[in-house]
């Protein structure tokens, strides 16, 4: 079983990598409530593409499970999984519980 611990550090060294790519003072915090999608987060449109898709590859590397965080079902939702990390973190675990 994959832990919700397990998924935040790998959603953090998603963030790692791309924190390499930005200026420092648009470096995107570490913590479960850094907002990553909205008018508060340090993202533009590009920048929250490049980290799903880096997610998306961590994911797979250090967890070993494929995810498609944009996929209709995510999309779609009421409230985005993209909002905070840990709106992010919760659902990957609930596509791992699938």
């Amino acid at each position: 079983m994959i832990t919700s611990e397990k998924i935040n550090e790998t959603i953090f060294n998603a963030l790692d990598e791309i924190n390499q790519l930005l200026p420092d003072e648009n470096k995107i915090e570490k913590k479960e409530d850094t907002v990553l999608y909205g008018a508060y987060s340090r993202l533009d449109s590009l920048g929250l593409v490049n980290l799903i898709v880096t997610v998306e590859q961590r994911v797979q590397d250090e967890l070993g499970r494929s995810i498609d965080l944009t996929d209709e079902k995510a999309l779609s939702r009421k409230n985005s999984p993209f909002l905070t990390v840990k709106t992010l973190s919760d659902y990957i675990a609930s596509l791992n519980n699938e």
